[in-house]
């Protein structure tokens, strides 16, 4: 069996999930209390992955990045040797889903082979909040960013890990093939 080790960056806005999504992936737990990201932090997790007729071991080695506009000038650093990243927004809060095309176009610019997964996190609050056209929007247009760059959507919460473990495994599957 092949064992690799890969650079995840996870992208997006100020509090749209992404500490909150790999907590969750890491270490299968949730906070609530809002901290936020300063910098980077680095987690690391074994993933097995299967790609066509393999199966690797992929430590994903997951660096979180602040979402402020303060770090814009650093990021470009972190993002140097990424294979992957899940370009992350909030559900609640669409206007989180239009910088994502920044995001993703600084990665492939330093990483023009890099794999991306566009992921709606805190799919949990719009289920609690009902039918809100404006979330379906962000959906619809969540989904057409994930065609342009050619990458998986999905939808997911931290809070209850529905679909968590599933946007990891497709990004470390793109980054494995």
């Amino acid at each position: 069996m092949e064992t690799l080790s890969k650079k995840i960056c996870m992208l997006g806005d100020f509090a749209v999930g992404k500490t909150s999504l790999v907590r969750r992936f890491v270490y299968d737990t949730f906070d609530d209390r809002y901290l936020s990201t300063i910098g980077v932090k680095v987690s690391r997790k074994l993933l097995p992955v299967a790609s066509g007729d393999r199966v690797a071991d992929l430590t994903m080695i997951l660096w979180d990045l602040a979402g402020s506009e303060e770090f814009s000038q650093m990021r470009r650093a972190y993002l140097r040797g990424a294979a992957g990243a899940l370009l992350v927004y909030d559900l609640t809060r669409t206007e989180t889903l239009a910088s994502l095309g920044d995001y993703a176009d600084q990665l492939l610019q330093i990483n023009s082979n890099a794999a991306v997964v566009i992921v709606a996190n805190k799919s949990d609050l719009v289920a609690a909040g009902g039918n809100d056209n404006g979330i379906a929007v962000a959906t619809l247009d969540g989904r057409a960013l994930a065609g342009s760059l050619d990458a998986p959507f999905i939808t997911t919460s931290a809070l209850t890990g529905a679909n968590v473990e599933d946007a990891f495994r497709q990004l470390g599957q793109r980054v494995v093939s």
